[in-house]
């Protein structure tokens, strides 16, 4: 089955519009297979046109975005297991931000590359996870389906294997200095 061989990845690129009240993302499946993209926006923040479409294989989606807007767009699943591209638009000091998260797992790989935006204001580079972690995944994190044959679909992370502090960077270790 495709979905278990990534030859490529997933790209989340935005396009900032300078002056204006929106942003443009423009979702590409650069995947040997077809994903369906979710999108969730975050509290206070007002909800998208869609929530989730299909993108097969080399398609594209172009999303309009309020130009204050923060929430998530993942690849494939809503929860665990999902890499995560989390966006806070018009944030701290009318900035935007951006990043991929693997903090509760990882699926596909998933980049975003930013476009446009105020010339000389920040200094806008790609973020992501470019590489299939997936096999190298170690066997006590992997998720697999029944019908791959072993082979990893997914690769926990440490916090959503084992959920102790020492790996959720919770309790004692709750600090950036002990995290």
């Amino acid at each position: 089955m495709g979905f278990i061989k990534v030859s490529s990845f997933l790209f989340v690129i935005f396009f900032l519009i300078n002056g204006g009240f929106s942003t443009t993302f423009t979702v590409v499946n650069q995947c040997n297979y077809t994903v369906w993209p979710g999108l969730l926006s975050g509290a206070g923040t007002a909800p998208l046109s869609t929530t989730g479409f299909s993108l097969n294989s080399s398609e594209s989606r172009v999303i309009s975005i309020p130009a204050s807007w923060s929430g998530r767009i993942w690849g494939a699943g809503g929860k665990p297991p999902a890499t995560l591209a989390e966006f806070t638009l018009d944030g701290a000091s009318n900035l935007d931000f951006f990043d991929i998260s693997l903090v509760d797992v990882y699926n596909i790989p998933v980049t975003i590359v930013p476009h446009g935006g105020a010339a000389g204001v920040g200094k806008c580079l790609a973020a992501g996870c470019a590489a299939d972690l997936n096999v190298v995944c170690p066997p006590q994190l992997k998720l697999t389906m029944e019908d791959a044959a072993g082979v990893a679909v997914a690769c926990k992370s440490a916090c959503e294997a084992f959920g102790t502090p020492e790996f959720c960077c919770s309790g004692a270790f709750g600090t950036p200095d002990t995290c």
